[in-house]
């Protein structure tokens, strides 16, 4: 029945297939088999990618996307919650292009492309302790992007804007926007999910971590800043949660990360901005909120980005 190459537990992982909305494992992959002509992987692919990958996560999230196109009339929002340099960007590209081929349009947006425009940022990262120029929960138009998906829910007609992330020499801006009338929307972003901590265990990871005053007081900020996020997660149908098995291998993947941008657009953070911004990600969130994410589907991640466990979380 397998004849692909993957090392997570199949028993949880036939759950969440199951879940989604097949009879069995078997079927499920008698579907996907039966659709290969279309599905011609390694031209949406830049390098080449684990079956794991391929079967374990880009599928089965196809998968839901599909059942949510067949089951149901109201138009559906998945989120993808994952550490930056995870994959997703590539995921989502993948999906979007497979989705033509199955007669149905999926559109992949980011939180990031809800960055504040240039002005506005300047006031809003104003003295925060890692003089980053974006990234961090207060740095996005909720209201726009909060009015832009539930404008799409209502009329099927999504109008976004786009960051480009290597303008303004790697601070980044608003490019252009984008009109496009997709049957079911995937947004994704590093903290999708993540809502505010009460105060008195805010309080307690503060005292526990090795953070400057500056960064201390800040982060009591951030967590107000992500009251306003709240409503954007509410319209989410599910969250998707791609979870590496320690958080520090963010840093590594988003170091080749800018690598790349840097090779191919010219321009990206480097040496003291790099640092400063993988500081910002590593505190300005208690890491403990990651695991409180109220995630429908949870894929566990190695250092590789080898799936190590894909099972329903809900």
């Amino acid at each position: 029945m397998i004849d692909f190459d993957i090392n997570f537990p199949l028993d949880k992982f036939e759950k969440l297939i199951i879940d989604i909305g097949w009879e069995s494992m078997g079927d499920w992959i008698n579907f996907w088999n039966n659709q290969k002509k279309i599905l011609s992987i390694d031209q949406f692919w830049s390098n080449k990618v684990n079956d794991d990958w391929i079967w374990g996560l880009a599928l089965p999230l196809l998968s839901q996307a599909y059942k949510f196109k067949q089951n149901f009339s109201d138009r559906k929002i998945i989120g993808i919650s994952a550490l930056p340099g995870t994959g997703k960007t590539t995921l989502g590209k993948w999906l979007e292009a497979i989705s033509f081929k199955l007669d149905f349009k999926i559109a992949v947006i980011s939180i990031d492309d809800f960055y504040l425009p240039s002005d506005e940022m300047k006031l809003a990262i104003k003295n925060n302790p890692w003089n980053v120029s974006r990234g961090f929960p207060g740095s996005h138009s909720v209201e726009l992007m909060h009015d832009k998906l539930l404008n799409w829910k209502i009329s099927g007609e999504l109008n976004v804007p786009v960051f480009d992330k290597s303008l303004r020499n790697g601070l980044g801006d608003r490019s252009h926007w984008r009109s496009v009338n997709p049957d079911l929307l995937i947004i994704e972003g590093w903290f999708l999910g993540i809502e505010p901590l009460s105060n008195g265990i805010e309080e307690q990871h503060i005292k526990s971590l090795n953070l400057s005053p500056d960064e201390s007081l800040y982060r009591f900020n951030i967590q107000k800043n992500l009251n306003s996020y709240v409503k954007i997660w509410s319209l989410l149908d599910n969250i998707w949660h791609l979870k590496p098995l320690k958080f520090e291998y963010m840093n590594m993947w988003k170091s080749n990360q800018e690598k790349e941008m840097l090779l191919h657009k010219g321009s990206a953070l480097q040496d003291k901005k790099l640092s400063n911004f993988l500081r910002m990600l590593n505190v300005s969130i208690p890491r403990e909120s990651f695991d409180l994410i109220n995630s429908y589907a949870m894929f566990l991640i190695d250092q590789e980005r080898n799936l190590i466990e894909a099972r329903l979380n809900k």
